[in-house]
């Protein structure tokens, strides 16, 4: 019974830790092509002001607009900050993790 134990212990601790690198990757894949995504959408949909909300991005992301050439700044704006995010959740998460094993 010990020994069922221990095995859980080692278990519980492998699966808590996440990889802060692989999270950011993740993210970054999903901000980076959700950003493009949405932006392409809004330009091939059209219209007299297409993505006004959207371009409010542009306060924060200098270069990008609703535009084609500007997805592509959204492709790496949104890699970036979703890369970043990704990064600190997983190191916050890894943390917490750490804190509560003691």
């Amino acid at each position: 019974m010990a020994n069922r134990v221990g095995d859980k212990d080692e278990v519980s601790q492998a699966i808590a830790r996440v990889q802060a690198d692989v999270l950011a990757l993740v993210f970054s894949v999903v901000g980076g092509v959700g950003l493009w995504a949405m932006t392409i959408w809004l330009v091939l949909k059209g219209g007299p002001h297409p993505g006004e909300h959207l371009q409010l991005l542009s306060n924060y992301f200098i270069g990008y607009s609703v535009t084609w050439a500007g997805s592509l700044v959204g492709l790496f704006y949104g890699a970036l900050t979703g890369g970043v995010v990704g990064w600190v959740i997983g190191r916050i998460y890894n943390i917490v993790v750490s804190a509560r094993q003691r």
